[in-house]
């Protein structure tokens, strides 16, 4: 089984990705500890290695590569933002493919609590990176991260908490396996 799962930071793709692997005993691969693991690599922040990543377009290739060697060997959970465009541009079907959304705001305290920071300094550095990333997105691959049509299931992740995201996530995957 393959199930990709994407959002903006801050919508709970992590913590669904970890509880969906637990649950269907499915390794889990994240393009953000990727780039994390890079950016600590090259001794920069997230925003700084950003910004070498928007002039550099190996950092996405590298983790591309990385995914979709993964993905080949099947019975994983890809999470990240490109994770279900990656498997549509190489050919490889995901089982199911989901992203989840949430306003902006809830995804900013989500991270100020996460990140243990300001209010203030998490929407800034949010927005630094998604801008950061939607701009690499369109130029490196022509992805415009705004065109959810790849997807299965689009869920609003502050309508629920992360066990009722969870719930609706399992059932389309139990039907879907049946």
């Amino acid at each position: 089984m393959i199930i990709t799962i994407g959002g903006l930071p801050g919508t709970g793709t992590t913590t669904i990705a970890k509880l969906i692997s637990e649950k269907y005993n499915l390794d889990h691969v994240c393009a953000g500890f990727i780039f994390r693991d890079m950016a600590k690599e090259n001794n920069m922040s997230l925003k700084d290695f950003s910004e070498y990543a928007e002039a550099n377009d190996k950092v996405d290739y590298e983790i591309d590569r990385r995914q979709i060697e993964c993905a080949k060997k099947g019975s994983i959970v890809l999470e990240g933002r490109l994770a279900g465009w990656m498997l549509e541009k190489n050919n490889i079907k995901a089982d199911l493919s989901i992203w989840l959304k949430a306003d902006p705001m809830v995804r900013c305290k989500r991270i100020s609590l996460r990140e243990n920071e300001g209010i203030e300094k998490a929407m800034e550095e949010m927005i630094l990176r998604e801008n950061s990333e939607k701009k690499r997105y369109n130029e490196i691959y022509d992805i415009n991260i705004d065109d959810l049509s790849i997807y299965d299931i689009i869920i609003e992740s502050s309508k629920w908490d992360i066990n009722g995201v969870f719930k609706l996530i399992d059932f389309a995957i139990g039907n879907k396996i049946q």
